[in-house]
């Protein structure tokens, strides 16, 4: 029995949610219909419009960003964003697929660079003496010379 009156009940809402739908379709579609409400709701929407323009020109005036400047600069970055854990990845990978051989080039390389300094200094050392030997140094003035035309 209580299971007959759940199931009237459940009925009855039913029929009642399905009236209520079907009423406010209709009244939806006679506002809409209404030549004087589809002019005032154009009309809001047209005032709403110019009024954010409206803001959207004062904030600029002020160099004060808007929402939809705000909204551009984090699409922006996030894309940025993307794009950059995307090197990274790529740069990761990169660097497994390397792996050991990156150290030991590198390695050598410092070798290979130290050897060649340690060459310029003594070049650089012999040149010094060469050039100055027991000889005094040329005074500051006569270090720079006027060009005339």
């Amino acid at each position: 029995m209580a299971d007959e009156e759940h199931q009237e009940d459940q009925s009855f809402v039913d029929k009642l949610s399905r009236g209520g739908e079907e009423a406010l379709g209709r009244i939806a579609e006679e506002l809409i219909g209404n030549p004087m409400v589809n002019s005032a709701l154009t009309r809001a929407f047209e005032a709403r419009e110019k009024a954010a323009q409206a803001q959207e020109a004062a904030m600029g005036a002020l160099n004060i960003p808007s929402a939809a400047d705000i909204e551009r600069i984090t699409r922006r970055l996030r894309s940025l964003s993307q794009r950059l854990e995307g090197i990274e990845d790529g740069l990761d990978r990169l660097e497994e697929r390397l792996g050991g051989a990156l150290q030991a080039g590198s390695d050598d390389r410092s070798a290979a660079i130290e050897e060649r300094l340690e060459e310029i200094a003594r070049d650089l050392a012999a040149l010094r003496e060469a050039v100055v030997g027991s000889e005094q140094p040329v005074p500051r003035a006569q270090e720079r010379l006027t060009v005339t035309e």
